[in-house]
Parts: structure tokens; C-alpha cells; sequence
């Protein structure tokens, strides 16, 4: 993998966006919510992933004492498959363990290889939510990971 992982900034929000674009259109967050998020620095861990061609991933955590919840991740989809979104999400799921005792998420129904990355990671299913990405109407998979004290 020939990129870095690094602190969101709000300069990042342009390639971020794009990337919001290329990966989840319609159901893109706008630049106000993640301007929101990033204000919220006692609570949220925003990531991205760069190279020398700019940003190629990135990835949100909102933490709590009693839970944790991936809010965000994507990478470009001509770098998929390199190992970023699975260095991204490790990087989110050790500030996790350190704030939290289970981490939440939720993944569109049809994405069968981030719900098999998250299954690797130690997620398992817990339910759907029916018409949760809008204005899509995707339905969600939600999945929970436990904290096993003493490792995963």
C-alpha cells in the first residue's frame, strides 16, 4: 500500500466529496455535515488516506464510553482491493477499543465485500434497518463488534 493515514482536515472536504460522490451517490453526506463532524473533536476520529495523487480513502468514528460507531468509509473504487479500506477501519477500530466496549455500524445490504471486510474484523450482524440510505432507500446491515479485553 503506497499511501498514508492522517488526521480529516476541512481542506481534505473537496477530494472527500468527490469521493462521497464516486462511491455513494445519491446518498452522499453534504459539506456541512462533514464540517459538523469535524468540529466535534471529543467524540470524533476522521481519517484519510492519501498519496502523491491526493486523498484515495477516508473514514469517520464517533465514540463514546459505552459505544463506538463507524459513521464513514470509502475508497476510490480504482484503488479497492489494495488493503486501504482494512488499514482505515483497523486504524478507527484501535480508537475504538480505547474509548469503548463495542463499535456499531451500518453497511448497505448489497455491499457484500465491506460486510465481509467487517466480518473478518470480528463483526457479526444484529439486524437490518429497512429504506435507511436516503433518499436511495437502501436498506442497512447492521453489524456490532464486542471488545474482548486481553485482544479481539
Amino acid at each position: 500500500m503506497t499511501v498514508r493515514l492522517r488526521p480529516m482536515r476541512l481542506a481534505d472536504l473537496p477530494g472527500v466529496l468527490a469521493l462521497e460522490e464516486e462511491l455513494f451517490a445519491p446518498d452522499t453526506w453534504t459539506a456541512a455535515m462533514y464540517r459538523d463532524e469535524l468540529s466535534r473533536t471529543d467524540t470524533r476520529t476522521y481519517l484519510v488516506a492519501e498519496d502523491a495523487g491526493g486523498i484515495v480513502g477516508y473514514a469517520g468514528l464517533i465514540a463514546y464510553a459505552d459505544e463506538a460507531h463507524v459513521a464513514t468509509i470509502g475508497v476510490a473504487t480504482a484503488r479497492q482491493g489494495e488493503g486501504i479500506g482494512a488499514a482505515l477501519l483497523d486504524t478507527l477500530l484501535a480508537e475504538a477499543d480505547r474509548r469503548s466496549p463495542a463499535v456499531i455500524l451500518e453497511v448497505r445490504a448489497d455491499n457484500e465485500v465491506a460486510q465481509g471486510l467487517y466480518r473478518r474484523r470480528g463483526f457479526a450482524e444484529i439486524g437490518r434497518r429497512r429504506g435507511y440510505y436516503q433518499p436511495s432507500g437502501a436498506d442497512a446491515v447492521v453489524m456490532k463488534r464486542e471488545l474482548v479485553r486481553g485482544g479481539r
